[in-house]
């Protein structure tokens, strides 16, 4: 299944705020996502531009793959 990009889509990394930890990088429709609320108090969701995702992705590349597939 192929996931949608467009003017709607919002990028995103999810940190642990008790380890600053990333725990998820992704996008999804803006309508999908919780408004920018987070449900979970001890997880912030960091929006990014596309371009700032893209660079983030490919620079981290084979360090990220472990926290893309979970």
């Amino acid at each position: 299944m192929s996931r949608i990009e467009n003017e709607d889509t919002r990028y995103f990394i999810e940190i642990d705020l008790d380890s600053l930890g990333i725990i998820k990088v992704g996008f999804d429709q803006k309508q999908n996502l919780d408004k920018g609320q987070q449900k979970q108090a001890g997880i912030h969701r960091l929006f990014l531009t596309k371009g700032q995702y893209n660079k983030f992705v490919s620079r981290c590349g084979s360090e990220l793959q472990s926290v893309l597939d979970s």
